[in-house]
């Protein structure tokens, strides 16, 4: 198949693109500069610039652009930027997807907190109602902007997608420091749940949900066995031969990173049902799996 990969320079991009490479697939990707040769294609977000023949020619587009959501500090014009760099290139892509003759599948981004930053032990599947909060905010607009798309009969699929780990990049690299340097501790109580999924099993669901024809909606990208922080921390822990004895308590988190901590506290008990229903298998299916396949790439 011929994709069009939007956000193809980032952590996730960047995997995928090699895996439909390896797999046979051909790869346009959507670049903010000159094209260099006939597998990118300049675009401008923005100011709504996208040359239409490059989607009427392609048979699947992945939006994954967006500005990063582990930044800090979160300032008033930063969080402006959440949004609007998610709801224009969203946006511009989805109404090129409209304009098409023959409409291509819209695999657009998304994330996990549609659901809200703290849900406790709820289980949450895609068919919860969206929580509250500024990250549930940004989500629902991200995906409200793939309308066009939707309004004219395209196949849209919206990537929920929790934390990925891996060594090549990512959260991981960064919270797996202190551990390295043994320092490392649960974050908070432990007892929330913390979302995550393997780069392989993101890589895998996003080329499945490309291919099956009948996939369509919101589907959650996380391992099928949530776990909590303190779970996770055990498992990096072990996997890494470094203790973990010492806890960052939640007043010093929240007081350190202001609104980005409740990315670390807030606890979101996530589950794939439709993944699983649809009959993608998962390669990694609890923390432990998830952790050693990430230290596996190092």
């Amino acid at each position: 198949m011929r994709f069009c990969l939007a956000g193809a320079s980032g952590f996730l991009g960047t995997a995928l693109g090699a895996h439909l490479r390896e797999e046979g697939h051909e790869v346009v990707r959507l670049v903010r500069r000159p094209a260099r040769g006939p597998f990118e294609a300049s675009w401008d977000p923005d100011s709504g610039d996208l040359d239409q023949s490059v989607i009427d020619g392609a048979d699947v587009v992945v939006s994954l652009s967006g500005a990063p959501i582990a930044h800090w500090p979160w300032t008033s014009s930063y969080r402006r930027e959440l949004v609007d760099s998610r709801v224009s290139t969203t946006t511009t892509i989805a109404t090129a997807v409209a304009r098409a003759p023959r409409p291509p599948v819209l695999l657009s981004g998304s994330g996990i907190n549609a659901y809200g930053e703290d849900r406790a032990d709820t289980l949450l599947v895609e068919g919860t109602p969206r929580g509250p909060g500024f990250l549930a905010d940004v989500v629902e607009a991200w995906e409200a902007a793939a309308a066009p798309a939707v309004d004219a009969g395209a196949r849209v699929c919206f990537l929920r997608t929790a934390p990925v780990l891996d060594g090549s990049g990512g959260l991981l690299k960064v919270i797996s420091l202190p551990f390295r340097l043994g320092v490392g501790g649960r974050l908070g109580s432990g007892e929330q749940y913390f979302p995550v999924i393997s780069l392989r099993d993101w890589v895998g669901a996003v080329s499945f949900l490309a291919e099956d024809e009948d996939a369509s909606g919101p589907y959650n990208l996380v391992a099928p066995e949530p776990s909590t922080n303190a779970e996770f921390t055990k498992a990096l822990a072990g996997a890494l031969h470094r203790p973990s004895l010492l806890p960052v308590p939640s007043p010093a988190m929240r007081i350190a990173l202001g609104g980005l901590s409740a990315l670390a506290l807030g606890s979101l008990r996530a589950a794939p049902r439709r993944l699983e229903e649809d009959g993608y298998a998962f390669a990694d299916h609890d923390i432990g799996e998830v952790v050693a396949a990430a230290l596996g790439s190092t």
